[in-house]
Order: structure tokens, then sequence, then C-alpha cells
């Protein structure tokens, strides 16, 4: 889930780059404003983070090492990254975002799936905090 959430963000700031880099408004490109480049740089850095993090989910998984904390940690982080991504995408798309002209709106969409799947955030954060300070008893 963590990986697939990676993806849409990936998706989402693809998306965002071509049209914010095409589009033009008061003769400028769009990609070019303050707040549309500020919007765009959260989203690679999320992006990165997240990539990074499933990244090590896999590595310790693959180590051998009790990986239940990094999955989660990797869920969670991922999937509301996504959920920021593809809610900012639809934003810098304007009333195109939430049409189905452009990809943004069923990424919005999609990623409510991929919050919920396998344990939704609020799973993730017990699990987290479980992990982090032993189970009762």
């Amino acid at each position: 889930m963590a990986a697939g959430a990676v993806g849409v963000a990936q998706a989402c700031l693809d998306a965002c780059l071509a049209y914010t880099t095409a589009r033009r408004q008061f003769g400028s490109r769009i990609a070019d404003f303050q707040q549309v480049g500020a919007t765009l740089a959260d989203m690679a850095a999320d992006v990165q983070a997240a990539r990074l993090l499933v990244y090590h989910a896999a590595w310790t998984a693959d180590q051998g090492l009790p990986a239940t904390q990094a999955a989660s940690v990797a869920k969670l982080f991922a999937t509301e990254a996504a959920g920021r991504a593809a809610a900012q995408a639809v934003l810098l798309h304007g009333n195109r975002g939430y049409s189905t002209e452009y990809p943004v709106e069923r990424y919005y969409r999609d990623i409510k799936g991929l919050q919920i799947y396998e344990g939704t955030s609020h799973i993730q954060r017990l699990i987290i905090a479980r992990e982090l300070v032993g189970k009762p008893g």
C-alpha cells in the first residue's frame, strides 16, 4: 500500500509539473508563481521522503528484521503524503482538476482507497505507538 501511495504521489507531482509549466496566466507560467512553486517543492519533498520510507521498510524486511514499525510508518506517511499531493493537484489544476479531463481527479479518489486498505492512518498510528512503547501486559 505504501509503495502504491508513492506512485500516486509521484503521478500527482508529474501531472502538476506538466500542467503548471504549460499553463500561462498573466503572461507567465503558473509554475513560476511563488506559491505554486512552493506547493510543487512540498510535493517533491513528500514524494522523496515517502519513497525512502518504503525503501527502508523493504530493506528491513529483506534483512529478516522485525518490520512492523517500519512498514506502518511507511504506509502512514506515504498515504497521507499522497492525499496531500492529490488535494493540491486538484487545486493547482483549478476547475480542470475536478473534471475527468485531467487524471488528478482520479488520483484524488484513488488515494482514499489506499488510505483505508490494510489499516487506516488511525490504525497505523496505533501500531506505531505500540511498537514504540511496547504492548501492555
